[in-house]
């Protein structure tokens, strides 16, 4: 009762400041509409839509198969888990948060292992690390690199440690294709177990090709409105509280709480006494950590399962403490690598000057790399991941059996 109360309340608050500052409101939003759709459309509408093609045929379910071996050595998830990595490591936020949704509506893995995939999967665009931070907002590549780095480490090491220490136990849900989770796999046995998987799921769907592809396009859109939605609102919610933030609060703590990519836009602005290993740090942080925008679209991934946003957002301030520490640690020998392969040129924040404590600037449509030419090298990456993950998995199982 209490919570319903606040949130009407804080409904009337914002709705009632909208009317009182329009101009600001509508520019904060189209800020957010020109986010969405040159970086998270593009990277997002090919994925989702393959997504549910993938499991009407049978896909994934088949290479939750060839990757069991692996995924559960590393992270104690089944096989299935490798696609929502994979996805989410190459598409960014919320297409791993989407996929882990549909692993537990279709009971392909537990709660616990659900919780824990979220977590995983649900990750920030690489493109947008690479090109838009790197390339553009500071306009030095290497930047990028380090950024994309630091964030999948942190990843990586957090979801490591979580599948060691976690006391839930890593037990499979009972309708899983996967065998038990110590037997021994020869290559012919996992492609048996594949083509078995895939032709059951396929059975259990029934769609036709072209049935199976209009809904996927659909449902793909609908997703993509809700997220630009979340995004417009977030990017308004920074407009309008910036004003009210004291001085001595830094400058792009607001945006990187509330909505990541309006964050590290502004952190990259700032001149920290650090120098530009700080200014990677914090964007690495923020982007590890998403922001609210980011957990609402993966609450809004969820609904309808028993999965929660509350430890998720715990490990996302995780990873963001330790993205933060794998940059400092890692900004000297991958700069020192980068600086004999990529050109330098002068880093944002001596081109904008501002300080920790201005306001942060507002991001426009030459501010940003559009992703939509990227298509095909989202394809090629999710592929690459996918092979890779498929050829770890079966030496992984050959390793096992000798």
């Amino acid at each position: 009762m209490i919570r319903t109360v606040l949130l009407a309340c804080l409904s009337i608050l914002l709705v009632a400041t909208i009317i009182v500052r329009p101009d600001d409101a509508f520019q904060a939003s189209l800020q957010g509409l020109t986010i969405w759709w040159n970086i998270v459309f593009p990277g997002l509408l090919p994925f989702l839509t393959l997504l549910e093609l993938m499991l009407a045929f049978g896909a994934v379910h088949a290479l939750g198969a060839l990757l069991d071996p692996l995924m559960r050595r590393l992270f104690r998830l089944p096989g299935e888990a490798g696609l929502a990595i994979a996805l989410g490591w190459t598409s960014g936020f919320p297409s791993g948060a989407e996929s882990t949704a549909i692993l537990r509506r279709g009971e392909r893995v537990t709660q616990a292992q659900g919780q824990r995939l979220l977590t995983l999967a649900h990750m920030p665009s690489p493109l947008f690390m690479l090109l838009v931070v790197g390339a553009g907002f500071s306009q030095r590549p290497e930047l990028g690199v380090i950024i994309a780095a630091a964030v999948w480490m942190a990843a990586i090491i957090t979801g490591l440690a979580h599948a060691r220490f976690s006391k839930t136990t890593s037990a499979s849900p009972s309708n899983t294709s996967s065998e038990a989770p110590g037997e021994k796999r020869s290559i012919r046995d996992l492609l048996r177990l594949a083509a078995k998987a895939m032709t059951q799921a396929k059975i259990r769907d029934g769609r036709t090709f072209g049935k199976a592809l209009g809904d996927s396009v659909i449902t793909s859109v609908y997703k993509l409105m809700a997220i630009g939605g979340f995004m417009m609102i977030c990017s308004v919610l920074v407009r309008l509280l910036a004003p009210i933030i004291p001085d001595t609060i830094p400058s792009f703590v607001l945006p990187g709480l509330i909505e990541s990519h309006i964050g590290a836009y502004a952190a990259s602005a700032v001149s920290f006494p650090g120098g530009l290993a700080w200014n990677a740090a914090v964007i690495a942080a923020i982007l590890s950590w998403g922001g609210v925008s980011a957990l609402l679209q993966a609450g809004s991934a969820i609904t309808g399962t028993d999965l929660s946003i509350r430890p998720l957002a715990v490990m996302r301030l995780l990873q963001a403490a330790v993205a933060f520490t794998c940059t400092i640690l890692l900004w000297r020998p991958i700069s020192n690598l980068t600086a004999y392969i990529l050109p330098s040129s002068t880093p944002a924040f001596q081109l904008h000057g501002y300080t920790v404590s201005s306001p942060p600037p507002a991001i426009h449509v030459s501010d940003l790399h559009s992703l939509w030419p990227y298509t095909p090298v989202l394809f090629a990456a999710f592929g690459c991941v996918l092979l890779l993950l498929t050829l770890a998995s079966i030496s992984s199982s050959l390793r096992f059996m000798r």
